[in-house]
């Protein structure tokens, strides 16, 4: 199995990133390296793991990421991952969530870098795949040229394979989760200054990145970008990554097109007795400017979450819209 691509990732995200959102995501790019939402060690252990890390293939490149501090369980959890086919082992270092911080795990491990190490250290020790971590520039007081740079030390010298680096502090305490998306600045210089020191480690920037012009010019000076947000709410962008960034053809040429494409496995879904809502919610950004979009997101928002709600409501949402490309798929294709 080759290494996935750094270059462009879509972030994991809570209650958003799950295997219906990444198997709509792959419809509209190859290339991007996708990731679950976070998975506790306890769940992964202890959980229905069918339900919980159960993925199509044809999501590949497909990362997981974890939530834990233990290094053996850690280490127990990257092999099950591996052995389930995944294509990357990711350590959540920067969550900021109550959850985390009453489990020790996510940016509290901003506070205890060599435990980082360790945990790294024992999953290389367990599995071929690669070991990330996923971070932030600092916690609370801490000053981001120190606390940044002993996570990086410490990881780095266990062998992790790529830092991926949120590029705002997480202030644990006084800010919700949500606030902490959002209020700590972003400090891109930081991360610059972090690969200047580590040349030879693979850092990946996530935070603030909104569209693929500034993908593309981060990647000018870092070794990969992770867009988050702006790639749930407006997927249409994705259509654009492997065109623009990796220099491909689009997977499809209109973001209608890539919707029709989501149709097979609707109907496949529905036969296992998913609800048709949880597929088309993440569907609801695809079209923008587009005549029709507006009515297309609420039709779906009424319509797909009736008991009987079935591939047809589907088609029928999409008529409403039409068949046209997006404003930055259609420079790519210039």
């Amino acid at each position: 199995m080759s290494e996935p691509s750094q270059s462009f990732s879509i972030a994991p995200m809570m209650e958003w990133t799950d295997r219906h959102c990444r198997f709509f995501h792959r419809l509209l790019t190859r290339r991007a390296l996708i990731y679950t939402e976070m998975i506790t060690t306890g769940a992964v252990l202890r959980g229905d793991r069918a339900r919980l890390m159960g993925y199509d293939p044809a999501e590949h490149p497909v990362a997981l990421q974890l939530g834990g501090s233990d290094p053996q369980q850690l280490a127990e959890c990257a092999h099950i991952a591996a052995d389930m086919g995944y294509d990357e082992i990711n350590l959540n270092a920067g969550c900021p969530s109550d959850r985390v911080q009453e489990g020790r795990f996510g940016a509290c491990l901003m506070a205890e870098p060599a435990l980082v190490g360790d945990c790294v250290a024992a999953m290389r020790a367990n599995v071929k795949i690669p070991v990330t971590v996923k971070c932030r520039i600092g916690i609370d007081d801490q000053d981001p040229e120190v606390a940044l740079e002993a996570l990086t030390r410490a990881v780095e010298a266990a062998g992790v394979d790529a830092l991926v680096v949120h590029a705002r502090k997480a202030w644990l305490q006084g800010l919700s989760p949500r606030e902490n998306r959002d209020i700590p600045p972003l400090d891109y210089d930081r991360v610059h200054r972090l690969k200047a020191a580590h040349p030879t480690l693979p850092i990946v920037l996530n935070g603030g990145i909104v569209d693929l012009e500034q993908a593309a010019a981060q990647l000018a000076r870092l070794d990969g970008v992770m867009m988050g947000r702006a790639a749930y709410q407006e997927p249409w962008r994705l259509l654009a990554v492997d065109p623009v960034l990796f220099g491909e053809g689009a997977r499809f040429e209109t973001p209608k097109a890539a919707a029709e494409a989501l149709i097979p496995y609707i109907e496949r879904e529905l036969r296992r007795g998913t609800r048709l809502h949880a597929i088309t919610r993440h569907v609801l950004g695809l079209f923008r400017a587009v005549p029709g979009a507006r009515a297309f997101r609420r039709y779906l928002a009424t319509e797909a979450v009736k008991p009987g709600a079935d591939a047809a409501t589907f088609r029928a949402g999409l008529a409403l819209v039409a068949d046209m490309d997006m404003p930055e798929a259609r420079v790519a294709a210039a």
